[in-house]
């Protein structure tokens, strides 16, 4: 009768024990690097123009389509770069959910080819097929938000170079 209470409680001590170890050791480590799109978006640092950025990568489908969907604000000299799969795509952008107003920075072969600046946040209850849509004429291999009068106030202009060695 005692190996039948004790052994249960034993065997459920040890289990408590070994979760807390392990929730422990992995909340120190930083999995985004090793798994892209789990446990959040991974940050890198960027250089557009001379000016240093630090950016969220948005590397998959589903971070992509979120972007900033829903943020309420984004910290200073900081913005979301989308990576795509395929290099010289075209892709369309449009400001679903946006709740800030944004600078947009298309780049090609590390140069920046277009920029939409201030672009405004969408009134409130506009139906998806009336939200705005962005692009540029030509392929381009990553595009760059960043809170609205970046580009005026830190002197980016289209051909400026971005280093993206450190992504």
């Amino acid at each position: 009768m005692v190996k039948q209470i004790l052994l249960p409680l034993a065997a459920v001590a040890l289990f408590v024990i070994l979760v807390g170890l392990l929730t422990q050791k992995s909340s120190s480590l930083n999995w985004s690097k090793y798994l892209p799109g789990a446990g959040g978006v991974q940050e890198k640092t960027i250089i557009v123009g001379n000016k240093i950025v630090q950016v969220e990568i948005a590397n998959t489908e589903t971070l992509r389509e979120k972007g900033l969907s829903g943020r309420t604000s984004l910290p200073t000299d900081s913005g979301m770069l989308f990576v795509f799969d395929s290099k010289k795509v075209n892709p369309i952008f449009w400001m679903k959910s946006m709740l800030i107003p944004l600078d947009m920075i298309w780049i090609s072969d590390g140069k920046i080819v277009n920029i939409n600046k201030n672009i405004p946040v969408p009134p409130t209850n506009t139906p998806d097929d009336k939200l705005s849509k962005f692009s540029v004429n030509q392929p381009i291999d990553y595009v760059l938000e960043v809170n609205a009068g970046f580009a005026d106030s830190n002197g980016i202009k289209v051909g400026n170079s971005v280093d993206l060695s450190k992504i």
